[in-house]
């Protein structure tokens, strides 16, 4: 019995697929997932996870029954606000090798912090400290004292007996600074890739 074998390689597909134009809706909805991408990158993710882990023994379940653990609870809540403001001037980019880079943006550029490497002027420029990226480590400060303000630890610590008004200002005022905040930085996007926002290949 002869067996014929077809040596010459076949295509997987006859034609290549050509580019299918995209519906309003479609272009919506990618704009959307790309917002949300640019919200994880400014959003203190990192800086949440250690102050939902900590804050319950720091605060002793909102049971501060002296000035020292409010003083406690001050001093973390202000590394945390720290934490999410400097995160966002961090930056990271590919060196000669392809290694991923981690740096701090400042007015000159880009200080390494992983490394000896020094950046051409005109590439380090690229790098430099600019006015949105105040702006976008104000609002995650903002962002990180609403996820505060909904923590029942922290206010029963800080504000045993708040009043009615008080409240109602603890249940608004992170709702507010949320959509604020979200819609803001959908609205100015960063260029930036701080640690812990994947870097792309190229």
């Amino acid at each position: 019995m002869d067996v014929h074998v077809d040596t010459q390689q076949q295509p997987l597909l006859e034609n290549s697929p050509q580019k299918i134009p995209k519906t309003t809706t479609q272009k919506t909805i990618r704009k959307a997932f790309k917002g949300t991408a640019y919200l994880a990158n400014l959003l203190p993710t990192g800086t949440v996870l250690i102050f939902q882990t900590l804050s319950p023994a720091l605060t002793h379940r909102g049971h501060c029954h002296t000035q020292t653990s409010k003083i406690m609870a001050m001093i973390f809540l202000t590394f945390c606000s720290l934490s999410c403001f400097l995160l966002s001037f961090t930056d990271s980019f590919r060196d000669e090798r392809g290694k991923v880079r981690y740096g701090v943006a400042t007015l000159n550029g880009i200080w390494i912090m992983d490394g000896r490497i020094r950046l051409p002027a005109e590439e380090a420029v690229k790098y430099k400290l600019r006015f949105i990226d105040l702006f976008h480590a104000c609002g995650s400060i903002l962002v990180f004292v609403a996820i505060a303000m909904f923590d029942q630890s922290v206010v029963s610590c800080l504000a045993p007996k708040p009043s009615e008004e008080a409240k109602e200002l603890l249940v608004a005022l992170p709702i507010g600074i949320g959509i604020l905040c979200s819609v803001l930085f959908l609205l100015f996007p960063t260029q930036r890739h701080g640690i812990g926002f994947p870097l792309s290949r190229n």
